[in-house]
């Protein structure tokens, strides 16, 4: 990943758009008294995200059944569980929106640390990067996978690409498994070289710590506890922790993908002094979209992301506002002339990436 980043500047001439909508928003918050961070929804939803973990984590450790084919349940529960805490409950931690106290935040945040990730890269990838350089090409790394995978029209083309559409499917269910193994250290290697790390005010030898630390207690009881408390074969728990992990990166993924690599966002680019077309918000509402606004269980497990727009426009307003304010963004952004991204359907949105998959597999 390149310096890019730091000489990327938005048109903020005009910031009318942002500024009458903040004021609506604002005037929500204020009109119906209720604060902006979490409230009692995002306890009983932490709740529930960790039970649907940890109950089927325990479950297996303490040999609830022999029976291979409920293991083999138990463990893709527990992948769910993984991904719903890594949606509904560490997200908004770690964008600080989980609670208006930021020592709740931070211990929160270590949600990740459950799963197999490190807060702080989660932070600097998401929060710095992907959040305010969202679909550039070279900046914003969630749209910068490796080399088999091509996410945007600028990234360098490769031959394989033609059957991204068959194999993305399968590697997105590696998202996890690479947090919990090489790409926390990968990235902190990166970040530091960004100079990301410094501005964090961070060291690399004290994060560094931090990682192989929390990876070592994340392996002990993912791994080594299983190993030693249930009736199966070592090759056995290897299977289930990638089986686990599978299915949370593929929830993780269909999730993430479809709100950025769609049909109707774009992918624009800074002119040759480094000066972007729009300003950051009307930019974020180039490049984002929504999917499935009116399934409300759906939402709820997703920790609100299907409204990716607002959420992309508040990142430090928490999920469980995100329904109500949609209404307000969508009428706002119309009245300026503005897109409005947002899909029906989760499915459609699915098969729009699908398509997108297709389309940047071709030569150019």
């Amino acid at each position: 990943m390149s310096q890019l980043h730091s000489s990327i500047r938005y048109n903020n001439s005009d910031r009318l758009f942002y500024n009458t909508l903040r004021k609506r928003v604002d005037e929500y918050f204020r009109t119906n008294q209720i604060s902006k961070y979490g409230n009692y929804k995002m306890v009983i939803k932490s709740i529930c995200m960790f039970a649907f973990y940890l109950i089927p984590y325990f479950l297996l450790v303490f040999n609830f059944s022999s029976n291979h084919w409920i293991q083999m349940g138990l463990v893709v529960l527990a992948g769910c569980g993984m991904a719903g805490i890594g949606l509904g409950v560490m997200h908004d931690a770690n964008h600080g929106s989980y609670s208006k106290n930021p020592t709740i935040n931070k211990i929160m945040s270590y949600s990740i640390v459950l799963i197999g990730g490190y807060p702080l890269n989660w932070q600097l990838q998401h929060n710095n990067l992907h959040h305010t350089y969202t679909n550039i090409d070279g900046v914003d790394e969630d749209i910068a996978p490796p080399g088999i995978l091509r996410f945007s029209p600028h990234s360098k083309y490769k031959k394989i690409h033609r059957l991204q559409i068959v194999y993305a499917w399968f590697f997105y269910g590696f998202m996890t498994i690479m947090w919990s193994l090489t790409k926390d250290f990968k990235q902190l290697n990166r970040y530091t070289r960004m100079g990301l790390l410094a501005t964090a005010k961070k060291t690399y030898g004290k994060e560094l710590t931090q990682i192989i630390l929390t990876k070592s207690l994340y392996y002990v009881y993912v791994i080594v506890v299983p190993m030693i408390l249930m009736d199966v074969a070592w090759w056995q728990i290897l299977i289930g922790f990638f089986i686990m992990h599978f299915t949370a990166g593929l929830v993780l993924a269909l999730i993430f993908q479809p709100a950025h690599v769609v049909e109707e966002t774009t992918f624009p680019l800074p002119d040759a002094t480094g000066n972007m077309e729009n300003d950051w918000a009307v930019h974020q509402l180039y490049t984002t979209a929504n999917f499935a606004p009116k399934g409300f269980l759906f939402s709820w497990y997703v920790g609100g992301l299907n409204f990716q727009v607002e959420h992309h426009l508040f990142p430090n307003i928490c999920h469980v506002h995100y329904k109500k304010l949609s209404k307000i963004v969508k009428e706002t952004a119309n009245e300026f002339g503005l897109p409005y991204h947002s899909q029906p359907t989760f499915a459609g949105a699915v098969i729009s990436h699908a398509k997108m998959l297709w389309k940047f597999g071709q030569a150019a």
